[in-house]
This record gives C-alpha cells, sequence and structure tokens, in this order.
C-alpha cells in the first residue's frame, strides 16, 4: 500500500466490467462473497459499448433498409434513405439502456462498483487510479482477484488509427454519415459484418485480405454462400494481399497492398477500416507484481476452472485466449465466481457456439466433419438445403443450410455448421444437443413447429439418418 492510500479490503476483486467481468462479479455476490468491481471506462465493456451490440444495431438497421430496397418482386416498392446521425443515434439509445442495466444489476446485487484503472501491487493487493484532476488512488486488498480486462483493436504496422483516414472498429460505429468509399482490411467475422453494414448504408466497399479466403477458420463451403451475398451487394474482394502502407489523397486514403510475389496494387477510398483481429489488454496490469505469467502474446494460461498460475487469481474472457467470444467470457466468469466460493464447478468448451453476424448469418458449434474423424470418430452428416424450407422461402431468404454432424456408430449429436438467417439463433439447439448427449434420434421426435426454419435442424437431422421428408436422402 502507498502512504496516503484510502485502503480497503474484499472477498474478490473484478478487475474490467465487460460480459465476463460483471456476470463474475453478479454470481459471486449471490454466492454470498463480497465483491469489488473496477472498471476504467465504460460498464459493459468492449462488448456493450463499441463490439457486439452496437454492431449488431447497426446491421439490423442496415438489413431493414437492404430488405425493403429490395422488395419490388414482392411487391413493395421503395428506395429508403439512411440517415446515418440518426441511426447511429438509436444505437446508442441501446448502448445506453444496456449499459445502465448493468450498472443496476451489479448494485441489486451488493456488487461494489468502482471506476478508476486497477493495477496489482502485489499477490493480495491492487491499486485503483481514479480519473480526474485530484481523484488520486485507493489500495485494494483482496483474497481472490478475477482478471477480465477484455482485448483492443491490433494496429498494424504504419496503420495507427487516427479517428479520421484510418478507422478502428470502434470508430466505424460512431460514424455519423456514410462514407462515400471504404477500404476494409481484414476478411475476418468483424471485417465482414462491418463491410456489409456499410455496404447496405450506400459505400462503395472494398475488402483486402492477406490469406486466400473470407471469414479463415470456416469451411469453404460455409464462406461462400457469404461471400456470393456479399458481391451480390457490391462488395469487392482481393485476396492474397497485405496491406503495406497508406498515403493521403485528395478524396481520403489510398492503401497500398503487396502480394507475397511482391506485386503491389492500390486501393482509394475516403476512409479505411482495419480489423485484423484483437489483442488482450494485460500490459498495464502489473501482473508480474502479482506473480501472473503471460504468454508471448499477452494471454494469461488458465486450466479448466479459469484459474492461473496463482490459484486465487483468475482470468476470464478474451485475456485468457481463444475462443475469444462475449459468451465464453460469461460461462467463464461463472465457473470463476462459482470455484471461489468451493462449488464444483469447471469449463466445458465442447459446446460453445459461435457466430458471425454477416448475410446471411453463420452458426457454427462443435466438430465439424474433418474435426470429427481426426477425433477417432466415423462422422454421419446430414445436410438440409433453405431453398427446400417453406419459412425460408416465405422470407425469401433461401441461401444457406444448415448441415449436422453426429458419431456413426452411436448417433450422438457432435456439431453443425448453419449458414441461414437467424442462424445464431438455431445453432443454440445443436449447443443444447450435444451439451445433453442427445442422439439424431432425440433431434428428429423433437416435432418442430411449422412453418420455422428451426425445421431444417430437424430436417438435417433426418436426412443424417436417411429419412429426411423434404429433400432428398443422401
Amino acid at each position: 500500500m502507498v502512504v496516503g492510500d484510502i485502503a480497503t479490503g474484499t472477498d474478490v476483486l473484478v478487475v474490467g466490467a465487460g460480459p465476463g467481468g460483471y456476470v463474475a462479479a453478479i454470481r459471486a455476490a449471490q454466492l454470498d462473497l463480497d465483491v469489488t468491481l473496477v472498471e476504467k471506462d465504460a460498464f459493459g465493456g468492449t462488448c456493450l459499448n463499441h463490439g457486439c451490440i452496437p454492431s449488431k444495431a447497426l446491421i439490423s438497421a442496415t438489413d431493414l433498409a437492404q430488405r425493403v430496397r429490395e422488395g419490388e418482386h414482392m411487391g413493395i416498392h421503395a428506395d429508403p434513405a439512411i440517415d446515418m446521425a440518426g441511426m447511429v443515434a438509436w444505437k446508442d439509445q441501446v448502448v445506453d439502456q444496456l449499459t445502465s442495466g448493468v450498472e443496476k444489476l451489479c448494485k441489486g446485487n451488493g456488487v461494489t462498483l468502482m471506476e478508476g484503472r486497477a493495477e496489482f501491487a502485489d499477490e493480495h493487493t491492487a491499486r485503483i487510479a481514479h480519473g480526474g484532476e485530484g481523484q488520486g488512488s485507493e489500495s485494494v486488498e483482496f483474497e481472490h482477484a478475477i482478471v477480465a480486462t477484455g482485448s483492443r483493436p491490433i494496429e498494424l504496422p504504419g496503420f495507427e488509427f487516427d479517428g479520421e483516414h484510418v478507422l478502428s472498429s470502434k470508430e466505424a460505429l460512431a460514424m455519423d454519415r456514410v462514407p462515400s468509399s471504404l477500404v476494409v482490411v481484414g476478411a475476418g467475422y468483424i471485417g465482414m459484418e462491418l463491410a456489409t453494414v456499410f455496404a447496405k448504408a450506400g459505400s462503395d466497399v472494398t475488402v483486402v485480405e492477406a490469406l486466400d479466403q473470407a471469414l479463415p477458420g470456416y469451411e469453404a463451403d460455409v464462406t461462400r454462400v457469404v461471400r456470393k451475398r456479399a458481391e451480390e451487394l457490391g462488395i469487392d474482394f482481393h485476396f492474397g494481399q497485405a496491406a503495406a502502407e497508406w498515403t493521403e489523397s485528395d478524396d481520403g486514403i489510398t492503401v497500398v497492398t503487396e502480394t507475397e510475389e511482391g506485386s503491389r496494387s492500390e486501393f482509394d477510398a475516403e476512409k479505411a477500416l482495419v480489423a485484423v483481429g484483437r489483442q488482450p489488454v494485460t500490459d498495464a496490469l502489473g501482473l508480474d507484481a502479482a506473480g501472473v505469467e503471460t504468454d508471448g502474446n499477452g494471454f494469461v494460461p488458465t486450466d479448466d476452472r479459469a484459474r492461473t498460475d496463482q490459484e486465487h487469481i483468475f482470468a476470464i474472457g478474451d485475456v485468457a485466449g481463444e475462443p475469444m467470444l462475449a459468451h465464453t467470457a460469461m460461462a467463464e466468469g461463472h465457473v470463476a465466481a462459482e470455484v471461489i466460493a468451493g462449488e464444483p464447478a469447471a469449463l466445458d468448451h465442447q459446446a460453445i457456439p459461435a457466430a458471425v453476424f454477416t448475410d446471411p448469418e453463420i452458426g457454427t458449434v462443435g466438430m465439424t466433419e474433418a474435426e470429427a474423424e481426426d477425433a477417432g470418430f466415423e462422422p454421419l452428416v446430414g445436410t438440409f438445403p433453405l431453398r427446400a424450407s417453406g419459412r425460408a422461402l416465405t422470407m425469401d431468404e433461401t441461401d444457406g443450410f444448415v448441415r449436422i454432424v453426429a458419431d456413426a456408430d452411436s448417433e450422438f449429436v457432435l456439431g453443425a455448421q448453419i449458414v441461414a438467417p437467424e442462424a445464431s439463433e438455431l445453432v443454440a439447439e445443436v449447443g443444447l444437443a450435444i451439451e445433453m448427449g442427445a442422439t439424431l434420434e432425440d433431434v428428429v421426435g423433437t416435432i418442430h413447429t411449422h412453418p420455422t426454419l428451426s425445421e431444417a435442424v430437424m430436417e438435417a437431422a433426418a436426412n443424417a439418418r436417411g429419412e429426411a421428408v423434404h429433400t432428398l436422402n443422401r
């Protein structure tokens, strides 16, 4: 403790009030622990303020405009004008409602909220520096600590974010007008989601990606559907081209890319969005003073109970590495709180879903066919195309499919890959099936409402068994 500091004590100190941190704090308080939650920026973290929620709000808004714009064959004739400032103001209202809700939930559960930047002083003490002139700092002594400081966008060398020419996803989500043209560097999930948003909003969008496909890590037939739709929206893709440098131009910015062979190309736009991944925020925490080690990339290694190499200090969410997903952070927050309270909790990553909110959406969970083979299973695969779904036809959204992977011997469900409208919702059924050890017969035997998209999950399971009615069986 520093002389002059105010000193307080707590059972559990949670550093970072994003999805992992606030969930961990609330759950620990529900388990009768004294909890202090520290946040240096905004409660709700990146997800609620600058990531998941604002991006999905803009995705929903621009989807609505595009649906109306493309409705002529359905008897709808309109060309909606997009007021980006109004759209962003609505998005901000959504964000404010959720972030204020987080604060109320924390206070309602007895969590002590503290604003400031936390830095570990030793294995059981952290100093909290409060923002603002004359605010000072204080020391918090803790029995247990949970590190939940999240991640930030990676800056490419030479492409540092300036908020004017080179934007991060945070800055892109706050623009109050639609840029006439946009170069998106990176075709991962953030780049693809925001490329779609701005294409639907009216920007001329170009995507450059150093690898040879969009959404690397997903199977080719999954990404093919999304890329085809993106190209229909006017998005121009250039693969195998890494961003090398940029210069200011009369119209905004010129991005120069380079291939492995050394050939260079130039792309002109009003602005550039760099979305090449995220890195953990662990560099200013003083983890060394607490005896907590990080790996070469700044991530904090943990065990299946979210514990670091110091058993009383936990790490959850993006700082603990892949999968860097908000719902993973929430699940890890539950586990960390319950382990601290002496409950028999542990992490199980086999059924963590992932979603990409492109057009159409992607939802995956569990194993692919190739992963099942590598794990020693004989995979049994069933597929149902969206063009055979009555509900998809009535929605005028028939691009995509549902694929279920099971073990041929036991028919236990192992995974699914879904490309469809509302895939992020549909994948939950398969996640539950994996979690509870359900079989294909269980899924097929569950009566699904008609007409719904969820019937496609049932039909894919039936197809794997050679029993599908609304598509030809293999």
